[in-house]
């Protein structure tokens, strides 16, 4: 894939740099403009790829080398919304810094971020990662190439949408904080879950989110949430609702649709006020997608909780 002008423009524009680092042999395929971008068979495709291989023995137990197939048939069959090894080291270098015994993440889709951030978790003496992913044929996929990339054991696959899964979790006591976030799922809903950790305490002083596809496409509600005062987000809370802008999705534009095929309407909960006390450190973190196209990474880090 040879970068645009225009790409490289906006990467000049993020970082100062000429260009990304990696050659176009690095690159993915180009995310289409028009048409499906996932859900239309690909990612059984991908795991028929992964599992005719005839590097499949030496794959299997693996973690490294299943992400290298999964980059493979990114690169040469077709676009997959994946997190990619670029942005994903922001996320590893957290994982090693912060060593999460639980990390959560929101959006699982064929398992890659799981994969990577997974064997981090493992590596850094971590017990938990869970991968939330609301359609269960992801799901399935996800469960497929965690157990080759030998996982299971720290990787648990948890199908449904996010909020009920998060509240089911926490209901049976077997999510009580979480260390870690990674959220990559429908992006109005990243505002929404965050104010449903909040309020079920699952985020509190020393947790840390990371936030993916904040450029692209962008998150406007989310970035200025993690980014207020607490002066300014009890100002907000007070206000008629709960002062969120997910009920109005211009902002995201063509991605505002992408589960239509499975839901006709995605339901957003606005009852939730989160907890307005936490304060929040909140950075982006300029990299990119697997595609090069230039995008980054939101990280939040809760340093406390006013109480006046």
């Amino acid at each position: 894939m040879e970068l645009s002008t225009n790409t490289i423009a906006q990467f000049q524009d993020m970082t100062g740099q000429n260009e990304p680092n990696g050659t176009d042999s690095d690159v993915y395929v180009a995310k289409p403009t028009e048409g499906a971008y996932f859900d239309d068979g690909r990612e059984m495709e991908l795991l028929h790829f992964i599992y005719d291989s005839p590097s499949i023995a030496e794959i299997r137990g693996s973690p490294t080398k299943v992400l290298q197939a999964i980059d493979e048939y990114g690169r040469t069959k077709a676009y997959m919304m994946n997190v990619g090894n670029k942005k994903g080291e922001i996320v590893t270098n957290l994982i090693a810094e912060l060593k999460p015994q639980t990390m959560v993440e929101l959006g699982g889709y064929i398992g890659y971020s799981a994969i990577l951030f997974g064997d981090a978790v493992k590596k850094a003496g971590g017990k938990r990662y869970y991968s939330l992913e609301r359609n269960p044929g992801f799901a399935a996929v996800i469960m497929a190439l965690v157990d080759l990339a030998g996982l299971s054991d720290v990787v648990k696959v948890i199908v449904g949408p996010s909020a009920e899964s998060i509240k089911r979790l926490h209901a049976d006591g077997t999510l009580k904080h979480i260390d870690l976030m990674f959220l990559d799922h429908y992006k109005p809903a990243y505002t929404s879950d965050l104010k449903l950790c909040e309020h079920l305490k699952l985020i509190s002083p020393g947790s840390v989110m990371a936030a993916d596809n904040v450029v692209h496409p962008g998150n406007p509600p989310y970035l200025d949430y993690v980014r207020s005062s607490v002066a300014e987000k009890r100002e907000n809370s007070a206000k008629e609702g709960n002062g969120n802008d997910n009920e109005d999705l211009e902002w995201m534009g063509r991605t505002k649709n992408q589960y239509h095929k499975r839901v006709a309407k995605e339901n957003i909960s606005t009852d939730i006020k989160g907890n307005p006390n936490l304060k929040y450190d909140s950075k982006l973190i300029k990299s990119f997608e697997p595609t090069g196209e230039p995008d980054g990474v939101e990280v939040t880090r809760c340093v406390g909780e006013e109480t006046d």
